[in-house]
């Protein structure tokens, strides 16, 4: 099986999933994450969110695919926690800017 193959900033933030700091340095200043019905704008604000839900859920998640998709790097991954209905499959939309994540947004 082929290890699949992710720009540096997506893969840095699928290897930081638990760590809030660490995450915080994939994003760009202003960047925008929807997740969960909730938009988050700028580090800190994504922080925030990232620590409760990774407090809350204990998810993890093992990204299978990538393609792009108007700009944008849309990654579906296999997400286990503790969290009604798990496992499922979550889409992850990234648009990156300057090596960093400028917008994420996370579906089902």
């Amino acid at each position: 099986m082929n290890a699949l193959t992710l720009p540096e900033p997506i893969a840095a933030y699928f290897a930081a999933e638990h760590d809030p700091e660490a995450l915080g340095q994939c994003f760009t200043a202003q960047a925008v994450m929807k997740d969960d019905g909730h938009t988050y704008t700028g580090i800190d604000a994504i922080k925030v969110f990232m620590a409760e839900a990774s407090a809350k859920y204990a998810a993890t998640s093992v990204p299978f695919a990538i393609e792009r998709e108007d700009g944008v790097q849309l990654v579906r991954a296999n997400c286990s926690g503790n969290f009604p209905g798990s496992p499922i499959v979550l889409s992850y939309r990234f648009r990156l800017e300057s090596g960093l994540i400028a917008s994420l947004e996370v579906t089902v």
